[in-house]
């Protein structure tokens, strides 16, 4: 047995994060480690990590029981977590990544940057990482980050890896490059933690799986011993079935018309129009243009020509505060970067896109209007947090998204641009955004939905546009097939290199 942990128990303040963690990990075993968001998985691995202690429970390493007081602790046992964002010092190179804080060094403190150039080199090849040494760390995909940081773990001798969410921002490309070296881990006698909201990921690298539910460790078993639905009940307490299907409703006004959108050299003359009470999916391998579309209907980059028409009339969309103005939302692919302040509480997110309405004189906020704009907020869109004061970025995915959607409700947008809403959150959590948007339509909004997975866009769009190298090639009706939306978007796929950055 490599790692086993029994009882574990963990509480912040009056929140009990875990209350009864139960995993148990082999060598040579790529392990899942299930749960909806907040069901405990980043708070039980961080106790494995050495970043926090436990209040209970015990941990037990190679048949030893063990307690870290930091991550150098775990470190030194042979853990190492590649962590979903990066953690790399980006001015560097690969090679003085992989040995920061144990360079080589000489008798006088000299760093040896031959010797270690050499060593990584050795190391990459040993493994057939796409990787060179000398590659500056900034100029590297998010795959190849990874790659760096597992360099990093296999030199330091580490026997167990813990990867949370490692393919959440990958192409199709790179997310089997990561598949591969977890096989070849895997047959290396390394144990692998596994966390991944990716169902359809489960049987590709996993051997065994754990799943956490409200703190706790519900069901274990070998992968083989049961099915996704099985899995699906067991992470969200009950039957979500096989899938969510979205009836549609009858569609009223454009609300949305682009026409001839041109930006070189990412978009092509792109023309479409979204109806109220639609939702269109916008399907495409990635570097189709899909991301460029919307931050283009959005205002944030310029285009060359064409126009926006929102409601029949011709909108000056610059900028995005003139699309605020035209009733325009999006809610990006990075919501904790670009779509929420994290560190500010619930209740100034929900109102920071409609500051007049809360403010008195245009200088003074009016808190008392604020907490009321919350709590109806919080409630309509069933936001589960401990109050409107608490901090943005230490709410759920799913539940930060669920922010994100409200605050343009709040100032009252009626076309929403949705730029992969569902990524990484869990299951149940998907459902809840997908019942959101069902709303907003039915309301009388239109939408515009970006997803890079498939079942997804058959799950919820009346239509889905297809994008391929900047250009619509098609469009199909919500009930088609994920075949026929690939065949409109398949590029011609050259081998990536992981040093090349989308």
């Amino acid at each position: 047995m490599l790692l086993q942990l029994e009882g574990i128990q963990k509480r912040f303040g009056g929140v009990t994060a875990l209350r009864n963690g139960n995993l148990t990990v082999r060598p040579g075993e790529v392990h899942l480690l299930l749960g909806e968001n907040g069901a405990g998985k980043s708070t039980l691995m961080k106790i494995v990590a050495g970043l926090h202690r436990p209040d209970a429970g015990t941990l037990t390493w190679r048949g030893q029981p063990v307690s870290f007081t930091k991550p150098a602790d775990a470190s030194a046992m042979g853990i190492a977590m590649v962590h979903q964002e990066s953690l790399l010092a980006p001015h560097l190179s690969v090679a003085e990544n992989i040995f920061l804080g144990r360079e080589p060094k000489g008798p006088f403190g000299w760093v040896h940057r031959r010797q270690m150039t050499t060593a990584a080199r050795k190391l990459i090849e040993d493994h057939g990482f796409p990787l060179q040494a000398d590659w500056r760390v900034d100029k590297l995909s998010p795959a190849g980050k990874q790659l760096v940081e597992i360099c990093r773990a296999i030199q330091h001798g580490s026997s167990l890896l813990i990867f949370d969410e490692p393919t959440s921002s990958l192409s199709e490309h790179e997310t089997q490059e990561v598949f591969r070296i977890v096989r070849r881990l895997r047959d290396q006698q390394m144990g692998v933690i596994y966390i991944t909201h990716r169902l359809e990921e489960l049987r590709t690298v996993g051997d065994a799986v754990t799943i956490l539910r409200d703190g706790e460790t519900v069901h274990r078993a070998l992968l083989s011993e049961i099915t996704n639905e099985q899995i699906i009940a067991q992470m969200v307490g009950r039957e979500l079935g096989s899938l969510y299907r979205r009836e549609p409703c009858t569609p009223g006004e454009t609300l949305l018309e682009v026409r001839n959108i041109i930006r070189k050299p990412v978009l092509h003359d792109i023309s479409f129009s979204v109806r109220a009470g639609e939702i269109v999916g916008l399907a495409g391998l990635i570097g189709a243009g899909r991301t460029e579309l919307c931050r283009a209907i959005f205002g944030i980059d310029a285009v060359e020509s064409g126009s926006i028409h929102i409601a029949g009339k011709p909108a000056r969309v610059r900028s995005p505060r003139e699309a605020v103005a035209e009733g325009i939302a999006l809610i990006p692919e990075d919501r904790q970067k670009t779509g929420l302040a994290t560190a500010l509480p619930i209740g100034h997110n929900l109102t920071i896109a409609d500051l007049p309405q809360v403010s008195r004189m245009g200088f003074f906020l009016d808190a008392a209007k604020e907490r009321r704009i919350a709590a109806e907020q919080i409630e309509r869109l069933r936001i589960r947090c401990s109050s409107a004061r608490q901090l943005a970025g230490r709410l759920s995915g799913g539940n930060q998204q669920k922010v994100v959607i409200s605050k343009w409700l709040v100032r009252g947008a009626r076309v929403f641009l949705f730029d992969e809403p569902t990524r990484g959150i869990d299951v149940g959590a998907k459902v809840e955004v997908y019942e959101v948007m069902d709303e907003l339509a039915r309301s009388g909004a239109a939408i515009l939905m970006v997803s890079s997975e498939l079942p997804e866009l058959l799950q919820v769009a009346d239509r889905i546009l297809v994008m391929r190298q900047g250009r619509l090639t098609g469009e199909l009706p919500g009930r088609t097939t994920q075949e026929e939306i690939m065949r409109l978007a398949a590029l011609e796929q050259g081998g990536a290199v992981l040093g090349d950055s989308e």
